[in-house]
């Protein structure tokens, strides 16, 4: 083939490449309309009384995105929706839901929070702290946190179902970043516990507590201290050796391994 034919034919498919490329890229522009077309004409919102009542179209559902996404609800969480439960025929404009009507007072402190207390700090951070929904609820319709999660279940239906509770949120919310998984909370309850009387339940929580926190000192020393108030030694002294091997200078476990064995046994 001679250089001409060469280039006629590379030409006539660069030509054909960009006139693809080109359908390719109209069509794409064309979806949104299409879809737009197929959603209806967009109907003005009524009854804003928090947001403003100019507020164009694009950021009030930026914003209802915001809340779906904080409280890990849908559309009709707040409000009536059609008949068939879609949006279809759907009252946004009503009040009837008490969690529309929850949901001004919310957006009012949110606001007020913003606009008059945080600008009061005297040493605000920068860039400066503000708060949103996600701020509390992270993804909860209701915002909670794991130690009330626990207590609640504790006070209804015993340890054995709050450790069974603990697991399926680690395992079902751990990456969504829900609750505190650290080993903090459930170390609050289980204190909580122990000061209440509740040994068999403190020793419970902070036994599961230690298989998620392995290397936790601090765990093993509160989880000798409970087996030394139930008159269980043997299990508080194997305790506060496996703190000392963690932390060979605390100086809590020292003194606690001690006084169960007199100063007898090595520390390790």
């Amino acid at each position: 083939m001679s250089g001409e034919a060469v280039f006629a034919a590379t030409h006539a498919r660069s030509v054909a490449v960009r006139r693809v490329a080109l359908l390719l890229a109209l069509a794409l522009c064309a979806l949104p309309a299409a879809a737009r077309a197929q959603q209806g004409p967009q109907r003005a919102p009524t009854n804003l009384q928090v947001l403003p009542k100019d507020i164009p179209h694009d950021s009030l559902i930026a914003i209802m995105r915001g809340f779906t996404n904080a409280l890990g609800v849908r559309c009709s969480f707040c409000h009536v929706m059609g008949p068939d439960g879609g949006m279809e025929g759907a009252d946004f404009a009503a009040d009837t839901k008490p969690e529309k009507r929850n949901a001004r007072v919310m957006l009012q402190m949110v606001r007020d929070i913003n606009s008059q207390w945080l600008p009061k700090l005297p040493d605000r951070s920068t860039p400066p702290v503000g708060v949103g929904c996600i701020t509390c609820h992270r993804g909860m319709p209701v915002p909670t946190t794991i130690d009330r999660v626990l207590g609640t279940t504790l006070d209804s239906a015993g340890a054995t179902a709050a450790i069974a509770r603990y697991r399926q949120l680690r395992t079902e919310t751990m990456e969504r970043g829900t609750y505190d998984f650290g080993e903090g909370p459930v170390s609050d309850v289980a204190r909580r516990l122990a000061a209440q009387g509740k040994t068999a339940d403190a020793a419970a929580l902070l036994e599961m507590n230690s298989e998620f926190h392995p290397q936790s000192a601090a765990v093993d020393v509160q989880l000798g201290d409970v087996y030394r108030a139930r008159g269980e030694r043997d299990k508080a002294i194997v305790r506060y050796r496996m703190a000392l091997e963690k932390q060979p200078n605390n100086q809590m476990a020292r003194r606690r391994l001690d006084e169960l064995t007199n100063g007898t046994q090595p520390h390790p």
